[in-house]
């Protein structure tokens, strides 16, 4: 057992300061959604053109997210949090005012570049405050608000909808905003520069094209309901190459833009298994489960969302006691109980009656969330344990492209599991969608504990 390390109060005033940055992204994922129907009728413009300010954001936010640790070691994480919430809020209000929708689009692509700056710098600025040996409770009590963010979207964006307009779901970022930079610049560090190099161009380059791509092939994946559709293939094949050839040069290059190199080490390669995974099975259940309020229990979009913060909250309050743990013994030792609880809750929804009342549906809800903050919050900590205070601008980066990535990949597939296996009734599509969830689950307890728990109780 590791005696665990008092945090400062400065560390905790500067981790509710970057909070900031965490919630306004987190109601960006899904506040815009309901939306989008409103919008395209106010803005004369078609649903085909209009989902685009939601694919154009996200895949901005992909083609953003690897050059953060290189522009953190440039000119310190808190300057880059700072710059990424002030570009937030502006292109928040240029969303607001986009005439037409070919402006809002290019306003949100150029947010969605923010969007991936903004939670890896923060992520950063809390380590480097906070050190490894107290990273685990710091992060997991300032994520509850972050976690909470996506369930509320939907509630949030039906009233803006429903009252006023389609510019309230950008404009309510302007004042949460403002309000982190007037705080954020009295306390946030500007951190120091590290010896950053010239940037990796080619590198740069070689993953712009590939996260895009292979996002955008996803996406269509979903939307075509097949992996075998023509709109897949071209951005797939067109995705692949540069993605081997981005590999290739990263583990050759002295100063690559991702360091890939991080993955020889076991400890950190086994927690990145356990963070893409539990990405599929937390956002991909994000996804699946609004549908199955609405497809099999006929519920609106406010009630989908309040149903949804049953889930947040049982993640909500079991975060802080998962970073305590793995703080003090490291990942490892949660891994029965994430199996246990996540496994049993998500297996009860698959036998689960298609009448089943909605008070069981909601406890099994808080224990999916309880199992998967489990899960998530120490193979983070055990993932940043492992690293050196050089290489933590790489390592969150990387981490936060797992999750992001694995839950796309998780939300599509589960997606294409359902919509494949409706013609065979609801419920029965509903049934097989969540026994791919627990295999989800399963699979982001695949990775080794030991090498996990070891290498966070060694920093």
């Amino acid at each position: 057992m590791t005696r665990t390390e008092a945090i400062p109060a400065a560390v905790w005033r500067l981790a509710v300061v970057l909070a900031f940055g965490g919630v306004m992204a987190g109601l960006d994922t899904s506040v815009v959604n309901v939306g989008l129907d409103v919008t395209g009728r106010d803005l004369d413009a078609s649903l085909a053109s209009v989902q685009w300010v939601q694919s154009g954001y996200l895949l901005a936010l992909a083609a953003a997210l690897p050059v953060c640790g290189w522009i953190s070691r440039r000119v310190g994480a808190g300057r880059l949090w700072l710059w990424s919430l002030a570009a937030f809020t502006g292109t928040s209000a240029l969303c607001a005012l986009a005439p037409g929708i070919g402006w809002l689009i290019a306003f949100r692509v150029l947010q969605g570049v923010a969007g991936g700056l903004l939670v890896p710098s923060g992520m950063t600025v809390l380590g480097q405050a906070a050190g490894p040996g107290r990273m685990g409770r710091v992060v997991a009590t300032t994520s509850v608000p972050a976690i909470l963010a996506p369930a509320v979207g939907p509630v949030v964006g039906a009233l803006l909808i429903s009252e006023p307009s389609w510019h309230w779901l950008f404009l309510v970022n302007v004042p949460a905003g403002v309000l982190g930079l007037v705080v954020g610049l009295r306390t946030v560090p500007r951190g120091g520069t590290t010896g950053a190099g010239r940037l990796d161009g080619p590198g740069l380059a070689l993953v712009a094209v590939v996260l895009p791509l292979l996002t955008y092939a996803i996406t269509e994946a979903a939307a075509s309901r097949t992996l075998l559709a023509p709109s897949v293939a071209p951005p797939l094949a067109g995705g692949v190459p540069p993605l081997l050839a981005f590999v290739r040069r990263s583990l050759r290059s002295a100063a690559p833009l991702l360091d890939l190199r991080l993955f020889r080490n076991r400890g950190y390669a086994a927690a990145s298994f356990e963070v893409l995974f539990n990405g599929a099975a937390l956002f991909g259940g994000l996804i699946v489960m609004p549908l199955y309020f609405q497809l099999q229990r006929r519920a609106g979009i406010v009630e989908t969302g309040l149903l949804l913060t049953a889930f947040s909250l049982g993640a909500a309050a079991t975060f802080p006691v998962a970073g305590r743990l793995a703080d003090r013994h490291g990942g490892g030792i949660v891994t029965l109980a994430v199996l246990v609880v996540t496994t049993l809750s998500t297996v009860a929804l698959a036998l689960s009656p298609a009448d089943v009342d909605v008070v069981t549906v909601e406890l099994l809800m808080v224990a999916r969330g309880i199992g998967l903050a489990l899960s998530g919050m120490p193979a983070v900590s055990a993932a940043f344990a492992t690293v050196s205070a050089r290489q933590l601008p790489d390592a969150t980066s990387q981490i936060t492209i797992l999750s992001r990535v694995g839950g796309a990949i998780g939300g599509a597939v589960f997606v294409v599991i359902l919509t494949g296996a409706l013609p065979a009734g609801v419920a029965a599509a509903f049934r097989l969608t969540f026994w791919s969830l627990t295999a989800a689950t399963l699979a982001a307890l695949g990775a080794p504990p030991g090498s996990c728990a070891n290498s966070a109780g060694r920093h």
